[in-house]
């Protein structure tokens, strides 16, 4: 391998894992996904900075945990849980996944028990 090569390969990486940290994204539709495009959700139980949704809860409804590393910036944020693990958050509010979600851009999640909301920022 020559120095080129790595030079090369060592910005990839960067770049890979700075994509991988980025957090949530705005999709074509204006919803608010991860890198995947799976659709993300915020919990009208929650407060700014503190997420509630443990246990049962997270079966269906997990958390959307950061990479270790990630870094917040503008309105995503991330929020400590209890486990000690970061969860991305926008606006200070937790984001999660809907379990019955099964492909990019299902948003089959929205308004379950009027207390789960898809954000559009």
């Amino acid at each position: 391998m020559n120095f080129k090569s790595l030079v090369l390969g060592i910005a990839l990486s960067a770049t890979a894992t700075l994509a991988i940290a980025a957090g949530p994204v705005v999709s074509d539709t204006g919803m608010l996904v991860d890198a995947n495009g799976m659709t993300l959700y915020i919990f009208d139980k929650d407060t700014a900075g503190v997420s509630t949704c443990y246990d049962g809860c997270a079966d269906s409804w997990p958390a959307y945990i950061a990479d270790a590393g990630a870094g917040a910036a503008g309105a995503f944020t991330l929020v400590e849980r209890n486990d000690g693990l970061a969860q991305w958050a926008v606006d200070g509010m937790p984001l999660y996944y809907w379990a019955g979600d099964q492909a990019p851009g299902d948003a089959t999640g929205d308004g379950v028990g009027g207390v789960w909301h898809i954000v559009k920022p």
